[in-house]
């Protein structure tokens, strides 16, 4: 195993880096506060090529792998730009690995050029209301009529729907009860997102505001045949190729995030003078700092044996799982960290802290929970009982 530092992976550090001083915490503040899009960044990411780290030469991309773009990901998360900043881009780099993989010829090459390029954006139609993770039993569904569906339902948490051209879209074309099992009957649609027929509200919500998560009611749109990516009733199957990597990019932006908030905390605690010392002198304020700092040290070490297994072909189930779930913990616990280290002056928005707080505690929830991963650990990696 080779720790030496990968010139390559500093470069990307470094551009990045680089750009990201063009977006300071306040205009983070600024756009969290106003609810706004963050357009002048994602269009700098798309002009400097970074929506296309991960997506094939042929289609307009870099071809590099998931241990890039989580670099990508985690590097933004880290100025200050938090999930703000990483849930702008975050589809576009790596939410359609279904389509590149699955998708037709005609559909690769006419879209992927453009999500790559930051000239098409796309929104990710899974999750539905009351249901949770229980992706088996959707209610949206796909009426197939001649040469196209006919779809109804409403999907729930769909990041970016408000600007987003297309949609990836899962829906279930074969009753359940016609099924051998649960999974099968789901088919994965990459279609446009109608707005003659849909309605999409925004979902209020604890954080992350410059970027909208919404409700998307579907109502009797048609979607053509050839927007199916493969064959009727395996959408399912299609959509386990992009969950492992979501896991892998989402640790990466949950460790990015402590570690602002973690700056900010140990700035604090340099500059803040009480009794005529500062408090960073205080073994009660500087464990709490070095015990985040570790834990965010371990996730990455463990995010990155899953990117490095996911991006050489190998199995990283339990790894990508294992990430996400300690790079939750650790973010969470720095934004907290920090919070604490600023007493009362972190609960104040000009200090920036409660706002990484505030997103640091999604990563814990989305795209899995805690309790989801623990109980896929126990029983693929323990060989217990699966217990749902």
């Amino acid at each position: 195993m080779d720790f030496t530092r990968n010139p390559e992976h500093d470069a990307i550090r470094a551009a990045v880096s680089e750009l990201m001083r063009a977006f300071p915490d306040s205009y983070w503040f600024e756009h969290d506060q106003k609810h706004e899009f963050p357009w002048a960044f994602h269009n700098a990411m798309a002009a400097g090529g970074w929506l296309g780290t991960a997506i094939p030469p042929e289609y307009g991309g870099s071809g590099l792998g998931v241990t890039e773009a989580g670099i990508v990901l985690g590097e933004v998360a880290a100025s200050g730009a938090g999930l703000n900043g990483a849930s702008a881009i975050h589809i576009s780099m790596f939410g359609i690995n279904p389509v590149i993989k699955h998708g037709s010829d005609a559909m690769r090459n006419e879209w992927i050029p453009r999500v790559a390029s930051g000239e098409v954006h796309v929104c990710f139609g899974v999750s539905e209301p009351d249901l949770g993770t229980d992706i088996a039993r959707i209610r949206t569904r796909a009426v197939r009529k001649g040469d196209r569906y006919i779809v109804d339902g409403r999907k729930t948490w769909l990041t970016k729907a408000s600007e987003a051209q297309k949609v990836l879209l899962l829906a279930r074309t074969t009753p359940i009860e016609e099924c051998r099992r649960p999974v099968d009957g789901l088919s994965l649609f990459f279609t446009d997102l109608q707005r003659a027929r849909v309605t999409i509200e925004p979902i209020l919500k604890m954080g992350r505001h410059a970027v909208q998560s919404n409700d998307v009611l579907i109502e009797a749109m048609e979607v053509p045949v050839e927007d199916r990516l493969g064959e009727e009733g395996r959408g399912f199957h299609y959509l386990l190729d992009g969950l492992n990597p979501e896991r892998i990019l989402v640790a990466m932006e949950a460790i990015g995030l402590g570690r602002a908030a973690l700056r900010r905390g140990v700035q604090y605690a340099k500059d803040r003078v009480v009794y005529e010392r500062p408090i960073g002198m205080n073994q009660g304020v500087q464990f709490p700092l070095a015990d985040a700092l570790t834990r965010l040290e371990a996730a990455e070490l463990l995010t990155m044996r899953a990117a490095w297994l996911y991006d050489h072909g190998l199995p990283c189930g339990p790894e990508a799982s294992m990430a996400k779930y300690l790079a939750a913990d650790a973010g969470y616990l720095a934004a907290d960290r920090a919070l604490q280290t600023h007493g009362g002056f972190g609960y104040a928005a000009e200090m920036h802290v409660e706002r990484y707080f505030r997103e640091a505690r999604l990563m814990r929830i989305t795209p899995i929970s805690e309790n989801m991963i623990l109980s896929y650990l126990a029983e693929h990696s323990l060989g217990l009982p699966k217990s749902y």
